[in-house]
């Protein structure tokens, strides 16, 4: 299965259309996607909103069917205080029309039981739109590490909710390989791969992650036995925002190439 997709914090802004031919022209399959563009300063590329637009999305859709590409994870369905998550069954829907079949979430409202309420919520909504639903947990988020997302999951309690793993934020968080291999295989149901220094170089850790992680195979975390605890049928998305290459004039052809041929060169290895 050639299961390796590219993702939205990747590509800075990237047009829709431009992103899923890139996919195709590396070889993969998958992207990831929001339904905007972030305001990235200076901007990378011009806005564009999935939701507001249906000819790009049509557009979107006839790339993804030429070009044998598919989005393989909704991004922005974020848990937020005051906010109820059930507001976004609109996004959901277009997330639907563009064939997306799973969403993620992640929660910055700092009260855990509300958050597991609202992870419900979404995973029972998202359903109703025949997706499930996935869990990032991460350093300075309301679930901050892989323990803590195990129980959430374990208290919505539903097989369509499943978990996240952003390898960086899994190590950085205090866990490893064995706590990985120690999950419930049907647990985990998507992947995002990067590496970066095991003791943080640069102090803001939102910063390092939205902007400078490092090519696969470059860094320091334990990569190889990672893959080897994980199952083997699950999309890795390759979330390597590289923002300085991108401001040093190194196209998104040549930054995420480096990328794929990196982690491919990790799987060949096996366990």
């Amino acid at each position: 299965m050639d299961r390796l997709g590219i993702e939205f914090l990747s590509v800075f802004g990237l047009p829709p259309v431009d992103f899923v031919c890139l996919a195709a022209d590396l070889g993969c399959k998958y992207i990831s996607t929001g339904l905007t563009s972030y305001p990235y300063d200076p901007p990378s590329h011009p806005p564009f909103s999935l939701r507001d637009d249906p000819p790009l999305r049509r557009e979107m859709t006839a790339a993804m069917r030429d070009r044998g590409v598919s989005i393989s994870l909704g991004e922005g369905m974020t848990v937020r205080s005051g906010a109820d998550i059930r507001d976004r069954s609109g996004d959901l829907a277009i997330m639907a029309e563009l064939g997306i079949r799973r969403v993620n979430t992640v929660s910055v409202d700092p009260d855990p039981h509300r958050s597991i309420d609202q992870f419900g919520l979404l995973a029972e909504t998202a359903a109703s739109f025949g997706m499930e639903t996935t869990l990032e947990p991460g350093p300075g988020l309301t679930i901050p590490d892989l323990p803590t997302a195990v129980d959430a999951i374990r208290q919505v309690g539903r097989p369509d909710f499943r978990l996240l793993i952003d390898v960086m934020h899994v190590i950085r968080s205090g866990s490893g390989p064995a706590d990985i291999a120690a999950l419930d295989p049907g647990i985990v149901g998507y992947v995002q791969l990067s590496d970066a220094p095991l003791v943080p170089v640069i102090p803001d850790y939102a910063q390092e992650a939205m902007f400078e992680r490092m090519v696969p195979g470059t860094g320091e975390l334990p990569l190889t036995e990672v893959l080897a605890a994980l199952p083997g049928d699950v999309v890795i998305g390759l979330e390597v925002p590289l923002r300085s290459q991108a401001r040093a004039g190194v196209g998104p052809h040549e930054r995420l190439g480096r990328c794929v041929d990196a982690a491919r060169e990790l799987l060949a290895v096996g366990p």
